[in-house]
């Protein structure tokens, strides 16, 4: 899949407010009422990554996760990311 162009990037940004672009990775911070809460999102998280086959980076401080989509056999972000991050949006 091909890397997608700055202006494409910042299109998809528009429909993805709660991500970013950061490091070059689509990157979403999000707090929980608690780690249990956090942890039930990363589980729903990874089940999501596993049926897609596109695994994010996952950081979970608590009540605090921070996920980052990149792929990195494209050197950037993808529509693949694009998409992924929408479907974590859902979540």
């Amino acid at each position: 899949m091909a890397r997608l162009s700055d202006a494409a990037i910042q299109d998809a940004l528009r429909t993805l407010r709660e991500w970013r672009l950061e490091n070059g990775a689509l990157t979403r911070d999000s707090t929980f009422p608690d780690f249990a809460a956090a942890f039930a999102f990363v589980t729903r998280l990874a089940l999501l990554a596993e049926r897609s086959d596109h695994h994010p980076d996952i950081d979970i401080r608590y009540n605090k996760v921070r996920v980052a989509l990149l792929s990195h056999d494209a050197g950037g972000v993808t529509e693949r990311d694009v998409k992924a991050a929408g479907a974590i949006s859902a979540l």
